[in-house]
C-alpha cells in the first residue's frame, strides 16, 4: 500500500475518532450502547456515522459533530440539534464554505467555495444580521448563532422542521429542509450513540390486519414517493401531480367503497366517535392532528399502520411516505387530537 493512501485512511479514522471523543467529552455519553428516542434520533446499532447518509463523508460528519456538541453545550434539546444539522445539510451539504466574493473568507479554513451573495460557513449566514466573517466561518460559532436565533422563536419545539428552520434562515426555498429531517435524525443518533431497536428503524413488518383494511393500506402504500400537492388526489388516484394528506385518505378508502371527505376537519366530523387513546388504535384508523388541541385546529391526517407508524402526505416539498414512530416525535405526539375509524359501526354507511 502506498504511503499516501495509508495516510488518507489514517486521516479519515482520526477525524471520526476526534468527532466521537468530542461528543463523549461534551455530551457525557458513551459512543454506543444507549437506546431511546426512536424515530426522532437513533441509528442502527454500531453504525459508522460516515456511512449513514449517501454523499456525506468524514468532513461532513465532523462538522455535524461540532454542531451537535455545540448544541449540547448550550443545553439545546436534541430536537434543536436535528433542526440545526438538517439546516446545514440543505444550506452547505455540511461543508464549511468560503465565498469568491468575500476575500477574507478565502483565508479562513474551508472545504468548499461558493458565490451566493456574501454567504459563508455551514449555515450560509450573511454579514447582515449574522456578524463578521471569522465568526460565521467557525463551525462552532456559526452553530451557536443558529441556536441563539432558534431559541428565540416561540414554540419552535413543536413546529415542523421546515417551519423552524425557515424562521431562522428566511430561505427562498423553505420546503427544501423537509427532505433532510430523517437523515439528520439518523446522523445525530449515530453521533450521540443512540441506537434504534429493530422495530424502530421502520423496516419491521406491519402487523396483521383485517383483510378489508389491508386492501386500504395496500392502496395507500402503493402511492409512496408521490409528491405532496395541495388539494391533490381523489378516489381514482393522484391529481395535479400528487396528493395532499386528505386526498390520500380519499384514494385509499375508495378501495372498499368508503367515501372520505377531502378536508381534515370534515373527516373528523364524519366518522365519530373519535378514539383518543393511542393504545386503542388499530391499523386503518385515520389520525388527526390539531394545532390548538381542538377540532377547529385540525390541519393534518394520516393512515395508521400499527407499531406507531403512519402513512401520510406531509407537506409541500415532501412525498407520500411512512412516518416510522410518531409517538416518539414531539411534534406528532403533541398535536395528536384523536383518530377516527371509517369502518366504525356507529358511523353511517358511506358510498362512492
Amino acid at each position: 500500500m502506498k504511503w499516501a493512501a495509508l495516510a488518507g485512511i489514517v486521516s479519515v479514522g482520526m477525524a471520526v475518532l476526534l468527532t466521537l471523543v468530542l461528543l463523549v467529552t461534551v455530551i457525557g455519553i458513551p459512543s454506543s450502547g444507549r437506546t431511546g428516542l426512536p424515530g426522532v434520533v437513533c441509528a442502527p446499532p454500531g453504525a459508522d456515522p460516515t456511512q449513514l447518509v449517501a454523499g456525506f463523508g468524514t468532513d461532513q460528519v465532523s462538522n455535524a459533530g461540532l454542531i451537535v456538541a455545540t448544541g449540547a453545550e448550550m443545553g439545546v434539546p436534541v430536537r434543536g440539534q436535528v433542526i440545526a444539522v438538517a439546516t446545514a445539510m440543505q444550506e452547505s451539504t455540511l461543508l464549511n464554505y468560503a465565498n469568491h466574493t468575500v476575500a477574507e473568507s478565502l483565508t479562513r479554513p474551508h472545504e468548499a467555495v461558493g458565490a451566493d451573495h456574501d454567504s459563508v460557513g455551514l449555515f450560509q449566514q450573511r454579514e447582515a444580521g449574522w456578524g463578521d466573517v471569522a465568526t460565521r466561518m467557525d463551525p462552532r460559532q456559526s452553530a451557536r448563532l443558529f441556536y441563539d436565533a432558534l431559541l428565540q422563536i416561540p414554540g419552535w419545539e413543536t413546529m415542523p422542521l421546515t417551519r423552524a428552520a425557515q424562521a431562522v434562515q428566511i430561505s427562498a426555498f423553505p420546503d427544501a429542509y423537509a427532505k433532510w429531517e430523517r437523515p439528520a435524525s439518523t446522523l445525530v443518533g449515530a453521533l450521540q450513540g443512540v441506537s434504534c431497536s429493530p422495530d424502530d428503524t421502520g423496516d419491521g413488518p406491519i402487523p396483521p390486519v383485517d383483510p378489508q383494511i389491508q386492501r386500504v393500506i395496500d392502496r395507500g402504500l402503493s402511492q409512496q414517493g408521490r409528491p405532496y400537492v395541495w388539494a391533490g388526489g381523489n378516489a381514482r388516484g393522484p391529481t395535479l401531480g400528487g396528493f395532499d394528506c386528505s386526498g390520500l385518505m380519499v384514494y385509499a378508502f375508495a378501495e372498499i367503497d368508503i367515501s372520505v371527505p377531502h378536508q381534515t376537519q370534515a373527516i373528523w366530523d364524519a366518522f365519530q366517535p373519535a378514539i383518543t387513546d393511542p393504545a386503542a388504535l388499530a391499523p386503518g384508523d385515520m389520525l388527526l392532528f390539531s394545532s390548538n388541541g381542538r377540532p377547529g385546529g385540525i390541519h393534518h391526517v394520516g393512515l395508521y399502520l400499527g407499531n406507531g407508524r403512519m402513512l401520510h402526505a406531509p407537506q409541500t416539498g415532501d412525498v407520500v411516505k411512512i412516518e416510522p414512530d410518531i409517538w416518539s416525535s414531539t411534534y406528532y405526539s403533541n398535536e395528536f387530537l384523536g383518530a377516527v375509524r371509517a369502518t366504525n359501526p356507529a358511523s353511517p354507511p358511506r358510498a362512492t
